[in-house]
C-alpha cells in the first residue's frame, strides 16, 4: 500500500499529486470513523450488560414510549446505546453507498462494506429480539457474536480502503489456514467468555488456573472452565500465528507493528482475566476485561487483511501458476528465474 507514492497516477489518485483524490479519503475518513465508532459501540454494550441496564428501556425501538427518559441511569445507559448504534447503522449505509458510487477507485471496499450491511441488519434485528426476551443468556450471547463479527467487517473496510486498487487482496486465498484458525480461536474465546458472563458464572471460580474451593454449582463452575481452556487454546493459536508474522526478515511494515500490539493486547487481557476472576468479577474489571478482548480482535482482524494484500512483486512471480499468492515453491523459483533470464 503506496498511497502517497507520487507520480503512479493509478486509479484513485489525484494525477497531479499522487494523492488519492476526493472521493476515496472521504471513504478512508468514514471508514475508520465507523470501526472506532462500532468498538466504542461494543464496550457501550458491556458496560449495559455488567451494570444490568439491559432492561433500562423495556420497549423497543424507544424508551418507554419515549426518546428518553435520561434521568435515570439504567434507562440513559440503554437508550445510550441505542443512539450510538443508530449513528453506527447511519456510518455503514453511507460507506457502502459512497464506496459504491466511487467505483473502481474503491472496489477493494465494496464487497466488506456491503457485507457489514447485511450484518447490522442482522445485529438491529437481534437487538430488538433481545429486549423483547428479556435479555434471554442465548439472545445477548448471540448479540455480542454478531456484534464482534461485525467489527471485524468493519474493520478489514478501514483497511481495505488504504490499499490501492492495482494491488491484489484476497481474504479468500492470501491469509493461509493458520490465520483462519487463529480468528476462529478468539471468535470462541470472546464468546465463551459472553456465555460465562449471561450465565451467571463471573464468579463461580475466585481461583486461577483451576477452580478449587468453590461453593458455585457444577454447572457454572463446568462453564468457567471451558472459557479457561478455550482461552488457553485460542490464546495459543493467535500467538502462534502473530509471531510467524514476526518472524519474517526485513524492517517492521504496518502488519508486524499490528501483530506486536496484538501480542500486548492478548497478554493485558489474560491478566485482567485473570484479577477478574480473583476478584470477583467487578462491573469495571469486567467491563475492561471485553474492552480487552474487542480491541484485539480488532486488531488481529487488521492484521488478517493486511495479510491478504498480494504485492505487486508476488503477485508478478505467481502469475505463472495462474493464482495469485498460491504459487508452489518449485514454480515460483522457476518464475523468478525466467524472470531474472
Amino acid at each position: 500500500m503506496h498511497l502517497n507514492q507520487p507520480g503512479t497516477g493509478g486509479a484513485g489518485r489525484s494525477g497531479s499529486a499522487g494523492r488519492p483524490d476526493t472521493g476515496v479519503r472521504w471513504i478512508q475518513a468514514l471508514s475508520v470513523a465507523t470501526a472506532v465508532a462500532t468498538y466504542f459501540l461494543i464496550v457501550l454494550g458491556s458496560t449495559v450488560r455488567v451494570t444490568e441496564s439491559g432492561m433500562g428501556c423495556p420497549g423497543w425501538p424507544l424508551c418507554s414510549g419515549q426518546v428518553g427518559p435520561i434521568d435515570r441511569f439504567h434507562p440513559l445507559m440503554e437508550q445510550s446505546h441505542r443512539y450510538l448504534a443508530s449513528l453506527v447503522t447511519i456510518l455503514v449505509l453511507a460507506l457502502a453507498v459512497l464506496a459504491w458510487r466511487t467505483g473502481t477507485r474503491t472496489r477493494h471496499v465494496r464487497v466488506p462494506a456491503l457485507v457489514s450491511v447485511g450484518v447490522i441488519a442482522v445485529q438491529v434485528v437481534l437487538g430488538a429480539v433481545t429486549v423483547i426476551t428479556h435479555n434471554a443468556p442465548a439472545t445477548v450471547a448471540l448479540h455480542l457474536a454478531v456484534a464482534l463479527l461485525f467489527l471485524g467487517c468493519v474493520t478489514v473496510t478501514a483497511v481495505a480502503s488504504f490499499i490501492e486498487p492495482e494491488e491484489s487482496w484476497s481474504l479468500l486465498h492470501r491469509p493461509g489456514p493458520l490465520a483462519w484458525v487463529a480468528v476462529a480461536g478468539l471468535f470462541l474465546v470472546i464468546v465463551s467468555g459472553s456465555l460465562v458472563v449471561d450465565g451467571g458464572a463471573q464468579a463461580a471460580c475466585e481461583s486461577f488456573p483451576l477452580c478449587t474451593g468453590s461453593s458455585a454449582s457444577g454447572g457454572l463452575i463446568a462453564l468457567q472452565l471451558a472459557h479457561r481452556s478455550m482461552v488457553l487454546i485460542g490464546g495459543t493459536l493467535v500467538v502462534v500465528y502473530l509471531v510467524t508474522l514476526l518472524r519474517k526478515e526485513g524492517a517492521l511494515d504496518a502488519k508486524q507493528v499490528l501483530a506486536l500490539i496484538g501480542l500486548v493486547l492478548l497478554g493485558a487481557q489474560v491478566t485482567v482475566g485473570i484479577f477478574n476472576a480473583l476478584l470477583g468479577a467487578p462491573e469495571g474489571v469486567a467491563d475492561l476485561h471485553l474492552a480487552l478482548a474487542s480491541a484485539l480482535w480488532a486488531v488481529v482482524a487488521a492484521v488478517v487483511a493486511l495479510d491478504s494484500v498480494v504485492r505487486r512483486g508476488d503477485a508478478a512471480l505467481g502469475g505463472a501458476s495462474g493464482t495469485e499468492g498460491t504459487t508452489s515453491e518449485p514454480d515460483r523459483l522457476r518464475s523468478t528465474a525466467e524472470h531474472l533470464g
